[in-house]
């Protein structure tokens, strides 16, 4: 069974204040399906993006597993969120501070060969 996007937001954020970082819940979603993003930003400043993996990439259990997204800057990151949007409004947006996102997030590659 899949947790809802509100207590998998939650546990994350959890966690990583657990371990001395820092996280934040920028845009709340639907609770119970929400697409969920998540911002790691490193101590240098820089970003990544990090969306959910399509359903052909689904995890068995029904757990969450995220894609590395194509965010270099600010305006990237605007307007992938801003594009979201338009598509689906219910959506999360997670801010994490970590210099390894992989500690926290089930990632995948796109077998297309993007991630």
């Amino acid at each position: 069974m899949r947790l809802t996007s509100e207590i998998f937001v939650a546990a994350l954020v959890r966690r990583v204040f657990s371990e001395g970082g820092f996280a934040a819940v920028e845009r709340r979603g639907a609770e119970a399906a929400g697409a969920v993003f998540i911002v790691a930003r490193d101590r240098a400043g820089g970003l990544q993006l990090f969306g959910p993996a399509p359903q052909t990439l689904a995890l068995e259990g029904g757990g969450r597993a995220f894609l590395r997204e194509a965010a270099r800057d600010e305006a990237d990151l605007a307007k992938r969120l801003e594009r979201e949007a338009r598509f689906d409004p219910d959506f999360w947006v997670v801010e994490i501070e970590t210099e390894s996102p992989e500690t926290y997030l089930t990632l995948v590659t796109d077998e297309s060969g993007t991630d």
